[in-house]
């Protein structure tokens, strides 16, 4: 597990490192302006599809159900043909409905804003499909105990936009966003790439081919349970993902560059919780599912344990020192260029209201294994549910703290949704977890971590000028 969690951690951290410079070079091209956040809505909407059916739900329901086929090469390949053709077919609908989609997605734009919009979603919506097959080729590879390239690959979409902005570099904004979205396709087309050759190297596209040959002959795989699971995974799954669908809808109505703020805030807030939530929970998922099917919880109940302390003192220290350093690090990382000390005030409030969100966000990772080993899907769809409810109403509530008060809404959902996930894994079972030195060791040198830190404050704004 250790080893697993340090592989996908060392990828996930070169690849935000990366997407740091990234979102540093679109700043500094493009600021927190209307074309910064055309861009961010055009990027959104394949990146919300993507969240929804690949990351989250089609992970969680497909690895399950791989452990448990029997043809697993005819399993794979009806999976991969029949998921292939939905993505297809969406992305048609998207081609011809660009500007329906728009404002679905930023309905306080105006006409014209929607109209230079519209072009650039249709080419970045392309990502989706390509994302897709890496998702699926991912699984095969976790399947099989291969963490890395998956892990390092989004490196490559990271390296493709800083490629495509360096291009870009003397152009205006209106055509630099042109360059950003062609360099999101190359991207997951590289990314694809990458996936195909290690499939290859670990032998598995022969199995894939098999299943692609017994599939064209008739066959049909067994998919008991399959379409359920990732019908109730993607409502499941959704809750952060249509959070920041929401946030973003209802910032289109605030002030230019709400959007923006809300993008760049959430960047920072992704590095810890893919850095050591995504990256435990993806090495530690297919232990547990393996655990459950044998039938011993307890063995399930103890991976849990150890994960939780880890997953607390790293997160509790990523949202003290993010919360308190919030401006110096907005200011080191996007005041530059058309990036002004205006936008590094209101974009430090927006971080320090989405970090509230990260310690219960990242926890939900690790406790949500439990429901989704045990085919509980539909009952994760319920939370979700939930709590997707209790964002709109606290978002229509906050939304007059501007980009801050949608962040602080999406944080305190967070916690409903870690606490309910809690209560159907066992109030009981979680005390016993509690019952530790560890946690009083965990809290004890988070708060001595804040202090020192609140101590510091002023020292290093004076460093750094601001």
């Amino acid at each position: 597990m250790i080893k697993h969690f340090f592989s996908n951690s060392a990828g996930i951290f070169v690849s935000r490192i990366l997407g740091f410079l990234r979102d540093l070079l679109i700043a500094s091209h493009l600021g927190a302006s209307v074309w910064s956040d055309i861009f961010v809505i055009a990027f959104k909407l394949p990146n919300l599809f993507r969240r929804l059916f690949g990351e989250g739900a089609f992970t969680q329901a497909f690895l399950p159900h791989l452990v448990k086929a029997r043809k697993k090469g005819l399993f794979i390949a009806s999976t991969l043909v029949s998921f292939t053709l939905i993505m297809l077919v969406l992305t048609v609908l998207v081609m011809l409905f660009a500007p329906l989609f728009t404002m679905l997605l930023a309905g306080g734009f105006d006409e014209a804003s929607i109209a230079l919009a519209v072009p650039l979603v249709r080419i970045n919506f392309w990502y989706l499909i390509l994302i897709f097959l890496v998702t699926l080729f991912a699984s095969l590879l976790q399947y099989k105990g291969h963490f890395a390239t998956s892990a390092f690959s989004t490196a490559l979409l990271n390296i493709s936009m800083i490629a495509a902005l360096l291009l870009a570099q003397d152009k205006k904004a209106n055509e630099a966003v042109y360059y950003l979205s062609y360099g999101v396709v190359a991207g997951g087309a590289l990314q694809v790439i990458l996936h195909i050759f290690m499939l290859y190297r670990l032998h598995l596209l022969p199995l894939i081919a098999l299943g692609l040959k017994a599939l064209a002959k008739g066959k049909r795989s067994e998919h008991k349970g399959f379409w359920g699971s990732f019908g109730a995974g993607v409502l499941g799954s959704s809750s952060a993902q249509l959070s920041d669908f929401i946030s973003s809808f209802i910032a289109s109505f605030l002030m230019a560059g709400s959007i923006s703020y809300l993008y760049y805030a959430n960047r920072i807030f992704q590095l810890p919780l893919a850095l050591f939530a995504i990256a435990l929970s993806t090495a530690i998922f297919p232990k547990i599912a393996r655990q459950i099917k044998a039938q011993n919880e307890q063995g399930a109940k103890i991976l849990l344990s150890k994960g939780f302390y880890f997953l607390l003192a790293l997160l509790l220290a990523a949202s003290v020192g993010g919360i308190i350093l919030a401006k110096p690090i907005i200011f080191i990382l996007f005041e530059r260029g058309e990036f002004g000390r205006a936008n590094t005030l209101e974009c430090a409030f927006a971080l320090q209201m989405t970090l509230v969100g990260l310690l219960p966000f990242g926890l939900y990772k690790l406790f949500s294994l439990w429901l989704y080993a045990k085919m509980k899907q539909k009952l994760a769809a319920k939370i979700s549910i939930i709590s997707l409810i209790l964002n709109v109403i606290l978002s229509l509530v906050l939304f007059r703290l501007g980009a801050a008060g949608l962040a602080l809404a999406g944080s305190l959902s967070g916690y409903f949704i870690f606490f309910a996930s809690i209560y159907y894994f066992g109030v009981l079972e979680f005390a016993k977890i509690l019952k530790s030195f560890k946690l009083i060791l965990v809290l004890g040198a988070n708060a001595l971590f804040a202090v020192l830190l609140w101590l510091a404050l002023p020292y290093i704004e004076s460093f750094l000028g601001i």
